[in-house]
């Protein structure tokens, strides 16, 4: 497969204009979708996570009208393959991370690495869901191969993208709703380089 480029830096600063110019959409937004995961016990964070890049990608190719805040709901309209990718994957890494924190004296770094490479194989899967309507082992596939070609600048951006939405832990917990759309806007802008832009470039 030939070789994906990254463009870390541009990637980031277009998710923060992205998420500067629409933030009084996406903050609450995230927070209802945060609040519809939280008290289903994460059964319906794979819809409303489908639900947010339905967003996202409407704000990020300027579609008119815009978007509201209440189409999250749409997500509801990828409820089977966002909920099995979004649970699914969540367990597996979470399985893995436990038999891998056993390992003597390195096991936190090598679950942290895990967790990370692991978050950068599977970054694409829901957009793949959402915008190409892939169903999750599809979209699993397509998303592995692609970070695969470009591993570590991919994992990079994983890691950025990650830490920036972890950062609304603090206070809480509270922030998040401040910092996962930030999270998500970069990794919109980075799907739409990856998978629109490269494709109408050719």
């Amino acid at each position: 497969m030939e070789q994906v480029k990254v463009n870390l830096g541009e990637w980031i600063e277009k998710g923060f204009s992205l998420y500067r110019a629409n933030m009084l959409k996406l903050i609450p937004a995230t927070f209802m979708a945060l609040i519809l995961s939280v008290t289903s016990v994460g059964i319906l964070a794979g819809p409303m996570l489908s639900g947010l890049i339905l967003i996202t990608l409407a704000l990020l190719r300027r579609q008119h009208p815009e978007p509201e805040i209440f189409q999250i709901f749409k997500g509801f309209g990828f409820f089977g393959n966002g909920a099995v990718f979004v649970l699914g994957w969540s367990l597996v890494v979470s399985a893995g991370s436990l038999i891998l924190l056993m390992i003597p004296g390195v096991g936190q770094l090598v679950v942290l690495f895990f967790i990370y490479s692991a978050q950068a194989f599977l970054m694409f899967g829901p957009f793949l869901i959402v915008d190409r309507d892939m169903d999750f082992w599809a979209a699993t596939l397509k998303s592995f191969n692609t970070v695969k070609s470009n591993f570590w600048p991919f994992l990079s951006v994983s890691a950025v993208a990650g830490v920036i939405g972890s950062i609304g832990c603090i206070f809480f917990g509270i922030g998040i709703i401040v910092t996962v759309p930030l999270q998500l806007c970069i990794l919109t802008v980075a799907y739409e380089a990856v998978f629109t832009e490269a494709l109408s470039s050719h």
